[in-house]
């Protein structure tokens, strides 16, 4: 399958790094969110990030330019009609993503492939809300999308040999390395690491150390290049609750239910780096 024109729904700190590296690696983009501000915000990162690279001489300046102006910015859901490929990058809700899906199945051409960067919800599910269950997958990306190396692949039931190789050959050209994961849950990534994350929640809650003493034991003792609460922060503490509700939601087993220091933090609007405020304070 020939991709040559690829779209991004969301242009936050996801979509705004999928965006990048599917410019980087020759592709036209246009780079979707529902208000303008929003697709400001997603350029003027791609920019900062672009910039800093020249600066570092890892691209030069004709590459950053050639990079930039292969991104368009929309608002309108109905420029997808353009892309050979989608991938949704939006809030981690499902009644947000199954509307997207149902609207990008009516938008896009009958051989587009649509991806959801989801990071627990089944990919069953999506697919269930379009006529084309076999070209929707799920492609996973890490944050940040520019410097993480892999992108979990996810096929639901009805995903075809084809959409999951047109994908996979995707993430190879993006330079990424895919890995492939069962549709359950979580997947891998998130069904390992959410409940380690809660953990260190529980740990928090129930007085077992303080959030520095808890971030430097699994740093230093277990060699990992952030905390567990510092890396809460960075995910964001609604998305993190989002995903443990999912997890927990799926296999019913209260091993993953949602420490409700997480939940207390999350009601109070205190969700980490985003709005300045989480397990630590930010300025």
């Amino acid at each position: 399958m020939s991709i040559k024109t690829f779209g991004v729904i969301g242009a936050g700190q996801m979509g705004n790094g999928i965006a990048q590296v599917a410019a980087t690696a020759g592709l036209d983009v246009i780079m979707n969110d529902i208000a303008e501000e929003f697709v400001e915000r997603g350029i003027n990162n791609i920019n900062k990030i672009l910039s800093r690279n020249v600066e570092k001489e890892k691209i030069t300046s004709e590459e950053k330019n050639a990079i930039r102006n292969r991104i368009k910015t929309s608002t309108e859901l109905n420029d997808m009609a353009e892309a050979d490929f989608v991938v949704e990058a939006a809030t981690e809700k499902e009644e947000i993503k199954f509307q997207l899906f149902k609207d990008l199945d009516q938008i896009c051409g009958p051989t587009a492939i649509l991806a959801t960067n989801t990071s627990s919800i089944p990919i069953g599910r999506i697919a269930a809300q379009t006529d084309r269950p076999d070209k929707i997958i799920g492609m996973h990306f890490m944050n940040p999308v520019p410097v993480m190396a892999l992108v979990e692949m996810i096929r639901g039931l009805a995903t075809s040999d084809d959409t999951f190789q047109a994908t996979w050959d995707l993430a190879v050209k993006f330079g990424k390395t895919p890995a492939q994961a069962a549709d359950y849950p979580g997947f891998i990534a998130n069904r390992v690491l959410m409940p380690m994350i809660n953990e260190a929640i529980f740990c928090l809650y129930q007085g077992v150390g303080s959030r520095e003493d808890i971030d430097t034991v699994m740093q230093l003792g277990m060699n990992h290049p952030m905390g567990p609460l510092a890396l809460a922060d960075l995910i964001g503490l609604d998305t993190c609750l989002a995903i443990m509700e999912t997890i927990y939601d799926g296999f019913k087993d209260s091993k993953y239910r949602p420490c409700p220091l997480l939940r207390k933090y999350v009601e109070a609007g205190w969700l980490g780096r985003k709005t300045k405020r989480g397990f630590y304070e930010y300025d």
